[in-house]
């Protein structure tokens, strides 16, 4: 006979939650930085000025950013599944759209709308998997998606460059839509529905949160163009804080806030929330640099520097999944803390060996450590974000905090930008070297700073109070269809 508990095995419905929402969130990240290595063949096939083609990479970040909590309130309130679907629809749509873009403001267009389907799409991806896999077995499938999330964030300029280099720019757009007209039967017939017991949409909260999104994340992603001290920069950063407050006000004093501000008095909540936007400002920041020293000074191609970054980017398919099953056993608290901080050692490893004529087997070593690192904390850091708040909570949880790390990722290439622009520039190698290295102790500081943060994190007996198993699902309201 059996005796095994049932709850600690992977079923079906919990496989293809997995596959799912893994696959989906893969895209949704890719196009983070996809275009990066494109934009040079995208300037030749279709023109337009610097400031336009900053702007197809933009576009689609400040949507992205600006909308993910009104995704995840959305599917609370009309259904997580159906609402997972739309935003998949919309993100295949407008990805053929950019691919099929006659000019630059059409590609520009088409990148703002593929930002609308992630935002929709992607904050439902973490609650849909949760909800379907078993509490005893949900850090090893939360750690598998965080090595499939992270390798698409860390991935993008390799599978970008080498379409670019091998097909053409296009295919970085066609290659969502096949994916996404098959995931979408997929996710109607294998997805259960559900929604937040009693959710309602907060209006107010969404209006002040998405301006005040807008203003912050359009400050940001033109700070280097414009200038810091400039009149639309600093507006939207005075406005964009402004109403930024107003909403954590509304939070605290609304009856059923779009995010009640009681979520951030849980340490664990406020203290994986927190690191993962310092973790996004350091690695997307270094990410941007690192991949232009590849090229631009080591002389490398887009392929070839992205296949010599794959120690890096590569390591979280390998590490991930074990980290996982790691934190199951031990808590997700000294997996995320020992990530963070072999991160931040390896960007600064990295900016301690930085020089024009380093070679590649002197780079190999932080590499590898860097991976290692992002492995640990994607894996467990989506399991301890769920397990900080009731089901009911959990699309406000992942919308928020896939909305901080998109600021954090903004943040991180304009900061690291700045401080590449005032120490160094384009000249030459050694120009293109003297910028990158204190940008990468900025970033390695950023991620160092996180993981004293992760240090906020409950340990592995208090994590299991917070959502017991019993609680996953009664707490869900299934809905028929």
């Amino acid at each position: 006979m059996n005796t095994q508990d049932p709850d600690t095995k992977l079923r079906g419905p919990a496989v293809w939650a997995l596959v799912l929402t893994g696959v989906a969130s893969f895209m949704a990240a890719l196009d983070n930085l996809v275009v990066t290595t494109a934009l040079p063949a995208i300037r030749e096939d279709l023109g337009g000025k610097l400031e336009d083609l900053e702007w197809t990479v933009n576009a689609y970040t400040l949507t992205f950013a600006v909308l993910l909590m009104f995704g995840a309130a959305l599917g609370d309130r009309f259904g997580r599944r159906r609402l997972f679907i739309a935003g998949l629809a919309i993100f295949t749509g407008a990805s053929a759209a950019a691919a099929l873009s006659p000019g630059i403001d059409a590609l520009i267009a088409a990148r703002a709308v593929q930002g609308v389907g992630a935002a929709i799409m992607m904050p439902l991806t973490l609650t849909l998997l949760t909800a379907a896999v078993p509490a005893a077995r949900r850090g090893m499938a939360l750690g598998i998606y965080g090595a499939v999330t992270g390798l698409a964030v860390a991935s993008g300029p390799l599978i970008g460059g080498s379409l670019t280099e091998h097909i053409s720019w296009q295919w970085i757009f066609w290659l969502n839509v096949p994916i996404g007209l098959a995931l979408i039967p997929l996710a109607r017939l294998r997805l259960a529905e559900s929604t937040a017991p009693g959710a309602r949409l907060d209006v107010p909260g969404t209006l002040l949160i998405s301006g005040g999104l807008f203003g912050i994340v359009y400050a940001l992603v033109n700070a280097n163009a414009k200038g810091w001290t400039s009149a639309p920069v600093l507006t939207g950063l005075i406005v964009g804080a402004a109403l930024v407050g107003g909403f954590i006000h509304h939070g605290f004093n609304n009856a059923n806030p779009m995010l009640p501000m009681r979520l951030f008095r849980n340490r664990g909540f406020l203290g994986i929330n927190l690191a993962s936007l310092l973790m996004f400002l350091g690695m997307f920041g270094s990410i941007f640099l690192l991949s232009q020293f590849l090229q631009g000074v080591a002389g490398y191609s887009p392929t070839q520097a992205g296949l010599r970054m794959l120690p890096w980017t590569g390591m979280p398919m390998i590490v991930a999944p074990f980290a996982g099953i790691l934190s199951d056993r031990i808590g997700g608290r000294p997996v995320v803390a020992a990530g963070l901080a072999l991160q931040a050692l390896g960007l600064g490893w990295f900016a301690a060996i930085l020089s024009a004529d380093v070679t590649y087997a002197a780079q190999l070593p932080p590499l590898i450590l860097s991976g290692i690192g992002m492995a640990l904390y994607f894996a467990p850091a989506a399991n301890v974000l769920m397990s900080t708040v009731t089901p009911a909570d959990q699309g406000k949880a992942s919308g928020t905090n896939n909305a901080l790390r998109e600021v954090g990722g903004a943040l991180g290439v304009a900061v690291l930008a700045s401080v590449f622009s005032a120490q160094g520039g384009y000249e030459s190698p050694q120009a293109f070297t003297d910028g990158t290295i204190p940008a990468l102790w900025i970033g390695a500081g950023a991620v160092a700073l996180s993981a004293v943060l992760a240090l906020l994190l409950p340990g592995k007996a208090k994590s299991s109070q917070v959502v017991p198993a019993s609680a996953v699902v009664p707490d869900e309201v299934p809905v028929a269809g």
